[in-house]
């Protein structure tokens, strides 16, 4: 798949923009600030309706439209997949003054559509130079990964995952209120049951589909550390995942491996005292872990800062692949200034990568660094304060 034609407006600093794209590896070269991590930004929320950069959508609207009487922002983008094509709509509109409600509305082919209906529809795979933070950073940012992931080529596990986040908001608020009022805690077994269920189905298609991401970051890691190191990922649930986990569960999608749902309802039922306690629940795939090992060492504690980023790079040209795999689609490649970041040897190989794919934005502040038969390979585009000046073709 590739993404045909974006268009954008007051979307951060883009007034307006109509921008057709190539099916091959579009280079946006610009100077700090000007707008080209804005670009992939606008890309990634078109497919995955999140920025990958700020919690907030209000961020997203350009401010010098904020005394305009409806202020507003859009981003469209008309997507090519094998045999067919649709444009995905996403408009922010600021109802009342000043800080007044930001309404969000979704279309695909001008038919209205919730925020789900367009997860997969455009699938993207970002690297951004702060993704070292998914090796080193917080567990919720890798949890968020495979999320994102996920619902990207699933929509089985986005219903999944929606009803599990459901039931765990109604769970935490009958412990608190069970905490305050020293209620009879057999009212936790109809949410443990639903728990269970649902976080089953989360945990186990996480763990298939880290697996298969280990299966492409095998091979990669050798590639990028010229075959000096093997990378081992681990996905460590809170709650024990017996191996009858992978094996096929019930007549239907909404049915998880019976093995796994016991294990779960064993954990929560153990979990209990501390969870009344809490106020929170304690255990679930909400506060499961993944990890990267190389040697058996976890990169994310104890690798260098040169480890972790090669580490955050095969995971993302591994993600190429587990798409590629799940969907049958070559995923859009974003990269934001990552040559700056990368020695000699992995930029190379980074490049040759990025060769193989169908459609590539990168972005770059100096293209000194990127060798001459590649500039002519690629379509280059200069950005300035939120306008493409020119584009020039090979």
């Amino acid at each position: 798949m590739y993404l045909k034609h974006l268009s954008l407006a007051n979307y951060r600093n883009y007034v307006r923009l109509e921008q057709e794209l190539p099916e091959r590896t579009i280079l946006v070269q610009g100077d700090n600030a000007q707008g080209k991590t804005n670009l992939l930004e606008a890309i990634y929320y078109l497919a995955t309706t999140r920025s990958p950069i700020v919690g907030s959508d209000r961020h997203l609207v350009n401010w010098g439209v904020a005394g305009e009487p409806l202020p507003f922002a859009r981003v469209v983008g008309d997507v090519a997949r094998t045999g067919e094509s649709e444009r995905i709509e996403i408009t922010l509109v600021r109802e009342g003054q000043a800080e007044g409600r930001l309404v969000r509305r979704l279309r695909v082919n001008g038919v209205e559509k919730r925020a789900v209906d367009l997860l997969g529809r455009l699938n993207v795979v970002l690297f951004l130079p702060q993704d070292i933070d998914l090796v080193c950073g917080a567990p919720a940012l890798r949890r968020r990964y495979l999320d994102v992931t996920l619902c990207q080529v699933d929509r089985l596990y986005t219903r999944h995952l929606q009803r599990y986040n459901r039931v765990l908001l109604q769970r935490n608020s009958l412990l608190r209120r069970l905490r305050e009022r020293h209620d009879d805690p057999a009212q936790l077994s109809y949410w443990d049951e639903q728990l269970a269920r649902w976080g089953a189905l989360v945990a186990a298609r996480r763990r298939q589909a880290v697996k298969r991401l280990e299966t492409a970051a095998a091979t990669i890691q050798p590639e990028l550390t010229g075959g000096t190191e093997q990378l081992a990922l681990r996905y460590e649930a809170a709650i024990p995942l017996p191996e009858a986990a992978d094996a096929p569960a019930g007549p239907g999608p909404d049915d998880a491996p019976p093995a796994l749902v016991d294990a779960a309802l064993a954990a929560l039922r153990r979990a209990r005292p501390r969870d009344l306690g809490a106020g929170v629940t304690t255990v679930g795939p909400h506060r499961d872990e993944l990890r990267f090992l190389v040697g058996g060492v976890d990169i994310g504690l104890l690798g260098s800062r040169g480890q972790q980023r090669t580490v955050a790079l095969a995971l993302k040209l591994a993600e190429v692949r587990f798409m590629e795999g799940e969907t049958g689609e070559s995923p859009v490649l974003l990269l934001d200034d990552v040559m700056s970041e990368l020695d000699r040897a992995r930029g190379q190989y980074l490049l040759r990568t990025v060769d193989a794919a169908r459609q590539v934005i990168i972005t770059a502040s100096d293209l000194a660094m990127y060798p001459h038969e590649f500039l002519e390979r690629a379509v280059l585009w200069r950005v300035k304060q939120g306008v493409i000046l020119y584009d020039t073709a090979s």
